[in-house]
This record gives structure tokens, sequence and C-alpha cells, in this order.
């Protein structure tokens, strides 16, 4: 093989490594954008539930249970 086959050789392989990483670099940009995704969602959840309990009331089972000791006293 003569100098300029391997020279032309060599930039063949290293655009097929070229293509190869552009195309996993956009496999995990869209896997990183589908994680934010969820994980917006997830705290939108999470702040939904927050709400939610701070929003009830303690109830009456709840306030005579801490008033009355335990029998065991």
């Amino acid at each position: 093989m003569s100098n300029e086959e391997n020279l032309l050789q060599h930039i063949a392989e290293l655009e097929m490594k070229s293509a190869f990483q552009e195309k996993l670099l956009d496999e995990l940009n869209q896997t990183i954008i589908e994680q934010q995704f969820a994980l917006d969602k997830i705290q939108l959840q999470l702040r939904y539930v927050v709400g939610k309990l701070k929003d009830l009331q303690p109830s009456n089972i709840a306030s005579q249970a801490e008033e009355t000791p335990p029998p065991h006293y």
C-alpha cells in the first residue's frame, strides 16, 4: 500500500469515528432532554403533594392522641 492509500484509509477511519461520535452525542442529548422532562414532571408532582399536605387540617383524633398519654405511662 502506498503512503497516499494509507493516508486515505486513515482519513476514512477518522470520518467514520467522527460520524459515530456525532450520532452518539445526539442520542445522549436526547436522553438528557427526556430525563429533564421527567424531572420537571416529578418536581411538579412533588410541589402538588407538599401543597396538599400543608393544607391538611390536623384531625381530632390526632389532637386527642397528643393530649392523652399512652396507657403505659
